[in-house]
């Protein structure tokens, strides 16, 4: 019955998919400054990242650069950088979302992700 509302509103799940987008674009937009950096620079962004921490931003304002990071630091270490939809699986996951597709294919680089934004305490 209401099949034309969803069409025309989109659903609950396609608004949140677009806020993650939003975030990941953000993310892949800092892909060349990050490849910039010298490993000492990228190990130093964890620091910078819990001092903006401790001087009020909050973990939404830093969120991008630190995915930005970590997939760098992944593409470096692990010799593989996260795909967008791994980015977006970590996004989900930091936010403690129930995944409901059950297996994903490529799920352990948005783990990785969520792991390394949760021991920076992001």
């Amino acid at each position: 019955m209401f099949d034309w509302v969803k069409k025309l509103l989109g659903s609950s799940n396609d608004a949140e998919v677009k806020k993650l987008q939003k975030t990941v674009n953000a993310v892949e937009a800092l892909e060349d400054e990050y490849k910039a950096l010298t490993d000492e620079q990228l190990r130093a962004k964890t620091d910078e990242f819990r001092a903006r921490l401790q001087n009020g931003e909050t973990e939404d304002d830093i969120l991008p650069e630190a995915f930005a990071a970590i997939r760098e630091a992944d593409a470096r270490v692990l010799g593989m950088r996260p795909y967008r939809v791994q980015v977006m699986g970590g996004l989900v996951q930091r936010r403690h979302t129930a995944d409901s597709s059950g297996n994903i294919c490529g799920k352990n680089g948005a783990d990785v992700l969520t792991i390394r934004t949760s021991k920076t305490r992001l």
